[in-house]
Formats: C-alpha cells, sequence, structure tokens
C-alpha cells in the first residue's frame, strides 16, 4: 500500500470518529480538566413525576460518577447527555443491565462501570425516564 493510500485511510478514520463523538447540538466541549462536567447540559423547564423522581435516584447513585445532569465528568464517567446514548443505540433495558450488571468499557476510555448497589428495577426505571428527559432536552431522541 502507498503512503497516499494509508493517508487518505487516516483520514477517513478520523472524519468516522469525530462524526461519531463531536458534540450534539450546540453544547461545547468543557475543558479537558479531570472531573469538570464533559458538556454542557440544557435542562427542560418542566420533568414529569416519574423524572422528578428519577432525577433524585440519579443524584443520589449517579452523579458521583456521571455528573451533574448526566453531563458526564472527564476522566471519570461518561456523559448520558451523548447520542451513543439515545434510545435507538441503548434502550433503557441497557440502563437497567447496565446498573444491575456493570458494565465492560467499550465506547469510552473511563473503564469498566461497576454494579450500582441499592436500586430496584423501578428506581432504574424512574432514572433512565429523567436521563431521556434531559435528553430530549439537549436534542437527542
Amino acid at each position: 500500500m502507498n503512503i497516499k493510500v494509508l493517508g487518505g485511510v487516516g483520514l477517513v478514520v478520523i472524519a468516522v470518529a469525530y462524526s461519531i463523538f463531536k458534540p450534539v447540538g450546540d453544547r461545547a466541549e468543557a475543558p479537558l480538566v479531570q472531573g469538570a462536567s464533559m458538556v454542557a447540559v440544557a435542562l427542560p423547564a418542566a420533568l414529569s413525576e416519574q423524572a422528578q423522581i428519577g432525577k433524585r435516584g440519579f443524584d443520589a447513585k449517579c452523579a458521583q460518577c456521571h455528573g451533574a445532569n448526566a453531563a458526564g465528568q472527564n476522566g471519570v464517567a461518561p456523559s448520558l447527555i451523548h447520542k451513543i446514548y439515545e434510545p435507538n443505540h441503548h434502550s433503557d433495558a441497557a440502563f437497567l443491565v447496565a446498573a444491575k450488571n456493570g458494565v465492560r468499557a467499550h465506547h469510552w476510555r473511563f473503564g469498566n462501570m461497576p454494579p450500582v448497589p441499592g436500586l430496584t428495577d423501578a428506581d432504574v426505571l424512574n432514572i433512565t425516564r429523567y436521563i431521556r428527559e434531559v435528553q430530549k432536552e439537549n436534542g437527542i431522541f
């Protein structure tokens, strides 16, 4: 293979990676400071009752890693307000499995996610509803 072909392949790989991992909508990425929020998150004017319950659960069990409003934390855990977590790619059931069993790292380089103890299926469904409503406000649906 000659150098021009390799260079062209490299540019295609970079373009594809950027299109997958670029910020969604007009939200800008935060500076790469350990623990800093990864994206700016717009919150809905009002949350459904189920999402309000889910926000309390998220704040208690998920925000320590995934950050306030699921914005992620550099070097800690990804933002859930990202097109990778849209319902067509990660169903609501995927959030349930992740909370119960943990997740092997596969989209990001944050390491594996451990199971989250102390959450019922209903808790996770409420948390997922909160995440979905925030995603929708940010153009992810």
